[in-house]
C-alpha cells in the first residue's frame, strides 16, 4: 500500500527533526567556540565570578587554567555526560544555555573542591547568571 498523503504527523516529525537539527548545530557550535576561545572565555569568566562575589580563590591564575582545560577538552566530550551534569538544573530558567547550565553545574560541584577555591557563593540561579553573562556572547542568534 501507498503512502497516506494526509498524514497528521509527518509536519509534526519533519518539525521535530528540524528542531533537533538546529540544536545540535548549536550545540556543535558553541562547544567548538568555547574550545578557539579558551583563554578569552576563562579570563572572562573567571573575572566575573570574582567581581559577581561568587568564587573565592587564593590562585585566580590556577582558577583561570582550570576553566581554560575544561574549554579546550568540552569538543570532546560525549553529549550523555553533558546532558547528566545539567539535568539537576534544567528547570532553572527557560531557554536556558546549556553551556551555562554545565559550567553552572561544574563549578557547584566539582570547581568547590579545587584546591585553590575557598569558597563558593551564591545560588543555582546567581551563579547561572553570572555564568551566562559570559557564556552568552557565543550562542548563535
Amino acid at each position: 500500500m501507498g503512502h497516506h498523503a494526509n498524514n497528521p504527523y509527518g509536519a509534526g516529525n519533519r518539525a521535530v527533526r528540524g528542531i533537533d537539527r538546529k540544536r545540535e548545530q548549536e550545540r556543535r557550535f558553541m562547544l567548538s567556540a568555547a574550545a578557539k576561545n579558551a583563554d578569552k572565555l576563562a579570563i572572562r569568566l573567571v573575572q566575573r565570578l570574582l567581581d559577581a562575589h561568587i568564587i573565592e580563590t587564593s590562585s585566580e591564575s590556577a582558577v583561570r587554567e582550570l576553566f581554560e582545560n575544561l574549554f579546550k577538552n568540552m569538543p570532546d566530550m560525549e553529549d550523555f555526560d553533558i546532558q547528566y551534569k545539567i539535568a539537576p538544573l534544567r528547570q532553572l530558567v527557560m531557554d536556558a544555555n546549556f553551556l551555562s547550565l554545565y559550567l553552572t553545574q561544574y563549578i557547584i560541584e566539582d570547581v568547590i573542591d579545587h584546591p585553590k577555591i575557598q569558597d563558593i557563593f551564591g545560588d543555582d540561579l546567581e551563579i547561572y547568571n553570572a555564568v551566562n553573562s559570559v557564556m552568552d556572547s557565543i550562542r548563535p542568534r
